[in-house]
């Protein structure tokens, strides 16, 4: 497999620039937390790195340890927001391996027993709604 070049012209990256909006969720030096605009539960959100890297496949570790602690306390976050039972964390690369949006990204979903996720419809969720969701999590981070 050639390596892919990464691309600044990315959703996640205008999003990083500010050249496009998100419901922002938590911020660090390393890492931003948005909502997700099409989520496949209530809480969906992404975890990001602040610095270029397509995917798993050519992040610094550095950046992937930050990733990694982040999305290990969105995790707890969702489930005490939610009052979730569990949380689901998907991570893609390349497109055979289900990576639409070529910035690297992690999804934390609560999930609750006996709840499928929706299925990814491609419609977007209404952003009052992404806005609560994001304040719910914030108090859960304290």
């Amino acid at each position: 497999m050639t390596a892919a070049r990464y691309d600044d012209g990315n959703v996640f990256a205008k999003i990083l620039r500010g050249d496009l909006p998100a419901e922002r969720v938590f911020e660090d030096d390393d890492t931003l937390v948005i909502m997700d605009i099409m989520p496949r539960g209530d809480g969906h959100c992404l975890v990001i790195p602040k610095a270029p890297a397509r995917n798993i496949l050519d992040v610094e570790p550095e950046s992937l340890a930050a990733v990694a602690a982040t999305t290990q306390r969105m995790a707890k976050a969702v489930i005490a927001a939610f009052g979730a039972d569990g949380v689901t964390i998907q991570q893609f690369n390349e497109p055979a391996g289900g990576q639409v949006v070529f910035h690297l990204h992690v999804h934390v979903i609560p999930r609750f027993d006996g709840v499928a996720l929706k299925p990814h419809t491609g419609e977007m969720e209404d952003s009052g709604v992404l806005k609560v969701n994001a304040q719910k999590i914030r108090n859960a981070l304290g």
